[in-house]
């Protein structure tokens, strides 16, 4: 069967997940009942984060990890694929990773001026020109559009997760705990996820070890055996972005998670519940994916 993703795209479900490329890190969900939503003190209700409502969903499965930059560097190679921010010529980096000698145009961006609109900045040379993913090979490919993930789901033969399948999976079986591991950001002073740490933005005291993205197997798996469904990158869902009494929009789309550059003082969006969204052609150096299929 094809069926019409919202933007017209035909998308082949004759794909079984045992047939879908990258099967081996697959994880089946049983699904059924979970309570969704926060009305957490620490939560952002404007942003429709609550109420707390139950809802079903079916089994399906879930990547353990984000898609990788070798992931994504096998699907450009084997369909020749250009991300939009190739195309357009530009994406948004992080001040701090933009080289004081730097040679390509940047401009910064009014009211987070943290971001760096950035000439050749790309999921290959992430920073611009000059920068590279060699080391990186592990890590979550960023600068992807939520149209460069469809892309790439397609090619895969598996899809972005709803709204709803995200915030299942992050729970890993818990009921409403602030993260996949519970409700202490650091139990025993331990780090388990890739956040900010130190006064956002000037200084990350990388107190859990990292500056910017981390490997995608970097720090402990939650009760489902996912990796790093709170920080590292935000991660794009298949909906349609709204709020409680407000229209949806088919060019903003849901997007989950929270990144390294998550902060308490900002952006206190690591939490389970918490949700964000963008346009589906921006590309950013903290946004990645994962893929699911259903079962």
């Amino acid at each position: 069967m094809e069926v019409a993703s919202p933007e017209g795209r035909t998308l082949n479900t004759r794909i079984t997940a045992d047939e879908a490329k990258f099967r081996d890190k697959m994880v089946l969900l049983p699904g059924g009942d979970f309570l969704m939503g926060t009305e957490d003190e620490d939560g952002f209700p404007w942003d429709g984060e609550g109420p707390v409502r139950k809802v079903t969903v079916d089994p399906f499965y879930m990547d353990s990890h984000t898609v990788t930059n070798a992931e994504f560097q096998q699907f450009t190679e084997e369909t020749g694929y250009k991300t939009e921010a190739e195309q357009y010529g530009w994406s948004f980096v992080f001040y701090l990773f933009v080289p004081d000698d730097f040679s390509y145009k940047v401009q910064q961006v009014p009211n987070t001026p943290w971001w760096l609109a950035a000439e050749g900045a790309f999921w290959f040379q992430p920073e611009g020109p000059g920068s590279d993913i060699q080391e990186r090979m592990d890590h979550p490919v960023i600068h992807v559009s939520w149209n460069d993930a469809i892309a790439f789901c397609e090619w895969a033969g598996k899809r972005l997760p709803t709204e709803a399948e995200w915030e299942y999976a992050a729970r890993g079986g818990l009921e409403q705990k602030r993260y996949p591991w519970g409700d202490t950001l650091t139990p025993n002073g331990e780090h388990y996820c890739n956040i900010w740490q130190g006064n956002f933005p000037k200084e990350n005291t990388k107190e859990d070890g990292y500056l910017g993205t981390a490997p995608v197997t970097a720090f402990p798996a939650n009760g489902y055996g996912l990796y790093q469904m709170s920080g590292n990158v935000w991660e794009w869902c298949s909906d349609s972005f709204q709020k409680k009494g407000h229209a949806n929009s088919s060019s903003s789309k849901v997007m989950r998670g929270g990144s390294y550059l998550c902060h308490k003082s900002y952006c206190n969006r690591y939490r389970v519940a918490a949700r964000t969204s963008n346009t589906i052609d921006s590309s950013t150096g903290n946004i990645g994916f994962r893929c699911v299929t259903s079962s």
